[in-house]
């Protein structure tokens, strides 16, 4: 946390020299700093967050200041089709992440053709998955909608699992003049840790939670009037194995997911209509009969709006709903599977969020936002004893990111 601390700071005080310093210059020595080639560019953010109930990102009920991101990313082009990519991220967000770095991407590009009217190229490396329309851009606070995705599709309570995969990836496009088409494909192995084992198993059981056989992932964009219509279709199937250690709670299992999210959003000169999809059927076998769950057939969706003002001033109103069965959306009978020591509200959550961003400069962002919550299927259970959840809740953040 010390050194998280340090980095926020030294990143706070780079952001403020570059906005201060004369913006030409400033460019002019960037540029010459990084050459032709190579590009580095980082970025720090602090998160004020308070919640009338329910732990989020730390001891929120109390004001919790336990959400901080550091990162730097550079890239290096080493010929017009090799170009290799990476980032490191601090990432503290209450009991989920303690602020240690890690790799969130890494990679080799190379485009195998090119054309005016299409391209195709290979990935290598840890990867960045292509689901949804801000999954790939969800690392970085400039590039995100609000402080928080839409957590009904966007599950920041295993983030990493749904960042990237470790594999390779075949992605081609088509350039034509009644629109843009686009396609990914990956194979190979998703990043697990301990937030996906308390996602999936409902706690930190010993024994040990790993990715099982090929993880797979894809997506087709559609994109015309010079993207201001974006349709999408991606897909993530992935499946986990338990093994447990010795006496253990259960016995050893499987889980799988088919994950499949539809996405649509509309651009005009002021604002930006957005609206997604997600089906998320869930399946766990082999557990024994002391585990509750064997099928649950997940649901989240939302509508968003986003509306600028003034070139530096953005106002964002999101609704969202997800369930963790979408044929028991009140959670009763879900509940009743633990004979009602977990209560019907952490099954769903329906959710209003009111944003406004401000650039105070291209180097400096701050950014507010209130969430009125109904349900706690959003919440991790890391961070809270689920038995003692309380389903209306409300929801204030206030951030300040910069980057260079």
């Amino acid at each position: 946390m010390a050194v998280t601390s340090r980095l926020v700071s030294w990143l706070l005080a780079l952001a403020a020299g570059a906005g201060a310093a004369d913006e030409g210059r400033a460019s002019a020595w960037w540029e010459r700093l990084q050459g032709e080639r190579l590009q580095i560019h980082g970025f720090a953010s602090v998160t004020a967050v308070k919640t009338s109930a329910n732990r989020f990102f730390g001891d929120s009920p109390n004001l919790s200041w336990n959400f901080i991101e550091v990162a730097v990313n550079a890239s290096y082009q080493l010929n017009p089709r090799v170009l290799f990519a990476g980032q490191v991220l601090a990432r503290n967000a209450g009991d989920m992440y303690d602020g240690t770095p890690v790799l969130d991407y890494g990679l080799a590009d190379v485009t195998l053709d090119e054309t005016p009217t299409r391209r195709l190229g290979v990935r290598l490396g840890r990867l960045k998955n292509p689901m949804g329309l801000y999954n790939e851009t969800r690392d970085v606070p400039f590039t995100r909608p609000s402080i928080f995705l839409p957590q009904v599709i966007y599950f920041d309570k295993v983030r990493n699992m749904v960042l990237s995969t470790d594999g390779i990836m075949v992605y081609g496009d088509l350039y034509s003049g009644h629109g843009d088409l686009s396609f990914t494909l990956s194979a190979g192995q998703r990043v697990v840790d301990e937030n996906v084992e308390w996602t999936l198993l409902g706690a930190d059981f010993p024994g040990r939670l790993r990715a099982r056989g090929v993880n797979w992932v894809g997506g087709l964009w559609y994109s015309a009037m010079q993207e201001r219509l974006r349709l999408g279709v991606s897909d993530i199937i992935t499946a986990f194995s338990y093994q447990p250690a010795q006496a253990p709670d259960f016995g050893a299992g499987r889980v799988k997911f088919n994950y499949l999210v539809l996405s649509a959003q509309y651009n005009a000169e002021r604002w930006t209509l957005t609206s997604e999809y997600g089906r998320l059927p869930m399946t766990w076998r082999d557990f024994g009969e002391s585990f509750p769950y064997h099928n649950l057939p997940g649901e989240g969706y939302y509508l968003q709006g986003t509306y600028r003002v003034l070139p530096t001033l953005e106002l964002m109103l999101r609704y969202e709903e997800g369930f963790t069965d979408r044929k028991d959306r009140d959670g009763t009978r879900s509940s009743a599977l633990l004979g009602g020591a977990v209560p019907p509200g952490d099954y769903f959550a329906k959710i209003w969020s009111l944003g406004v961003r401000w650039d105070l400069n291209p180097h400096v962002m701050l950014r507010a936002q209130y969430e009125r919550h109904q349900g706690t299927y959003t919440i991790a259970a890391r961070e809270n004893d689920p038995a003692t959840l309380v389903e209306d809740w409300d929801l204030f953040a206030l951030q300040l990111a910069v980057r260079f």
